[in-house]
């Protein structure tokens, strides 16, 4: 017989006021069914519809990618050969261009090519008869120049002893003196002078008329005689009176001249004047000498460079003027190569301009090591990469790539062909068989710099835009840089629209970049 199942509701205590019981419990229950629950349910579905729709609500940046770059090489041991070129020598970095210095004719070549020459040693001759006629007209006209400052400085002697001894305005202020003094003495003299004139007047008269009261006793003519002798010492009287204001005017005179020449003497203007304008003048002089012995200098120079010099030693590589040629020298209308003489190069200082193939550039690197082989030389010379030079030939699809020679022997010199044979470098893992490997590459337009770090931007899985910090390699010569490290072959890279963008920005991946982002 089957049990009745158990009903556990009925065990549960009702602990809410007696009036109350049954009208709540009702009233709650259909207010959580008609309102809480389907809020929950709403909110709860808007939730999985943001969390589903994520960062495509948010704007995109339409963007352009290419992927990255791979290409496989094969890494060779070290020192294996990996490409043959040909060539040809010629002077790092260039030949020297030996130029004379000053214009003229060329009267004589003292080299022939491939001779050896010192620094220093004469390679050519210029006419120089007429820098030799400059060099004694110079020295002439310092002569004259000299002369002309041995006569002023002679001027200035005299001016400072005129200065120092002014024996010259001594003289005629003792003179002026003398004169004082004498006219002083007669001033002086005068009123002794006058009363002389005075008693002899006096006597005069007195004899004159005793004489004329015995006029019958005398004779007429001893009364003329004593008028005489009278009118005599009136006259004499009268000019000693009239000569004591022009002895007065006589005496100041002479000591306004006397007081005169003691300033003239005490502040020498004139003979001042006179050391100054002397000084000038040695000066002036001494200016004129320095400025012919520069002449003479400089004449003195373009004499010696109608000699023309090796700049340096080395051996000569061609000629490039004749006997009779005219060179400009330093003129500054001059062509560019129309001072030069000879051309020259150090043998220590060579180097190989290679042909090499464009499909074989990306496996030249700089610093590699290169084997030369010419038929001047029976053994091989050492060589190590330079540089890869912009100049590319067309017609035979290759480019320049410059090679040094280390330690090159006497028997090679410029123009000789060489065979260049491109040696494998030696690579950081050191594997001593040959393996391949791939090698990641981006255009070098797409490559960034901040804070001394290289970056590229990519589209993460989500679509995002982030900074990839890499670590760069060598640069190809199709405008590629190869990539060491920071990046992986799905990668994808931006190249349009990077100059906008944010770490963590969201962008739409528009199409591939047909120029693979090369501009």
């Amino acid at each position: 017989m089957t049990s009745a199942p158990l009903d556990l509701s009925q065990l549960a205590l009702d602990r809410a006021p007696q009036g109350e019981r049954e009208e709540t419990r009702p009233r709650r229950r259909q207010w959580l069914t008609r309102y809480v629950l389907p809020a929950v349910i709403l909110l709860g579905f808007l939730a999985l519809l943001v969390a589903a729709a994520g960062r495509g609500l948010l704007s995109r940046q339409d963007v352009t990618v290419i992927p990255v770059i791979v290409k496989r090489a094969t890494i060779q041991q070290a020192g294996t050969p990996l490409f043959q070129a040909p060539g040809w020598i010629e002077p790092r970095p260039t030949a020297i261009s030996v130029a004379a210095l000053a214009p003229g004719v060329i009267e004589e070549l003292l080299v022939v090519e491939g001779q050896v020459v010192e620094k220093g040693e004469p390679v050519a001759r210029l006419i120089s008869i007429d820098a030799e006629l400059n060099v004694e007209q110079a020295k002439a006209s310092l002569a004259i120049r000299q002369g002309e400052l041995n006569g002023t400085q002679a001027e200035l002697d005299a001016a400072m002893i005129r200065v120092a001894n002014p024996v010259h305005l001594q003289a005629p202020l003792a003179d002026a003196h003398s004169m004082l003094a004498k006219a002083k003495t007669e001033l002086a003299k005068l009123p002794f002078l006058i009363s002389s004139a005075e008693a002899k007047l006096e006597y005069a008269l007195s004899s004159m008329e005793g004489k004329r009261s015995a006029k019958g006793a005398v004779s007429d003519r001893v009364i003329a005689l004593s008028e005489s002798d009278y009118a005599s010492a009136k006259a004499d009287l009268l000019e000693l009176r009239d000569r004591q204001p022009n002895l007065q005017r006589e005496v100041d005179a002479l000591t306004d001249k006397v007081d005169a020449l003691e300033r003239q003497l005490e502040l020498l203007i004139e003979e001042n004047r006179q050391v100054a304008a002397a000084k000038a003048k040695v000066e002036s002089a001494e200016a004129l000498v320095k400025e012919a012995a520069l002449k003479v200098r400089q004449a003195e120079l373009a004499l010696r460079r109608n000699v023309v010099l090796a700049p340096v030693s080395g051996r000569v590589l061609s000629l490039v003027a004749a006997p009779g040629t005219r060179v400009m020298g330093l003129d500054s209308v001059a062509g560019q190569s129309s001072s030069t003489v000879v051309e020259m190069y150090e043998p220590s200082r060579l180097q190989v301009r290679v042909d090499v193939r464009l499909e074989d550039v990306p496996l030249v690197m700089r610093g590699q090591e290169v084997e030369i082989e010419t038929a001047s030389s029976k053994n091989i010379i050492a060589g190590r990469v330079l540089q890869s030079t912009s100049s590319a030939n067309i017609q035979k699809n290759t480019l320049e790539v410059k090679v040094e020679l280390i330690d090159p022997p006497i028997t090679v010199s410029p123009e000789m062909l060489v065979t260049a044979t491109f040696m494998a470098p030696l690579t950081e893992s050191g594997a001593d068989e040959d393996t391949m490997s791939e090698r990641l590459f981006v255009p070098v337009s797409l490559l960034q710099e901040s804070d001394a770090e290289a970056f590229v931007w990519i589209v993460d899985a989500n679509e995002s835009a982030q900074q990839r910090i890499v670590e760069v390699g060598s640069e190809t010569a199709d405008g590629l840089i190869e990539i060491k490290a920071g990046l992986q072959v799905t990668d994808k890279l931006i190249t349009s629209g990077v100059g906008s963008l944010t770490p963590e920005s969201p962008v739409n991946v528009s199409g591939d970049d047909p120029r693979l982002g090369v501009n």
